[in-house]
């Protein structure tokens, strides 16, 4: 048993090294991360524990709406000094 535990580390290393050279080779154009990049977060995760919050902090932020960070303008004008409301065009 100890000896499965040791070369489980190492041989997960080297199938990281076998996925990310294949995943390189083939260049998807596929959005979202890699899975040699998910299988090293992962790792990392078990072995260090605030790599698991950094992991859940970056999923709950990339499900928040980017709308306001990428400048564009709002969706609804509302000037309450004036008393007017701006709606978009349908």
């Amino acid at each position: 048993m100890a000896l499965a535990l040791a070369f489980s580390l190492p041989a997960g290393v080297l199938l990281l090294v076998i996925v990310g050279a294949y995943e390189t080779k083939r260049r998807r154009r596929r959005p979202g991360p890699t899975l040699s990049a998910t299988y090293l977060d992962e790792v990392t995760a078990v072995l260090y524990g605030t790599k698991r919050q950094e992991l859940d902090h970056r999923n709950s932020w990339s499900m928040l709406r980017a709308e306001d960070a990428q400048g564009a303008p709002p969706r609804l004008g509302v000037d309450l000094e004036h008393g007017i409301v701006r709606l978009p065009p349908d």
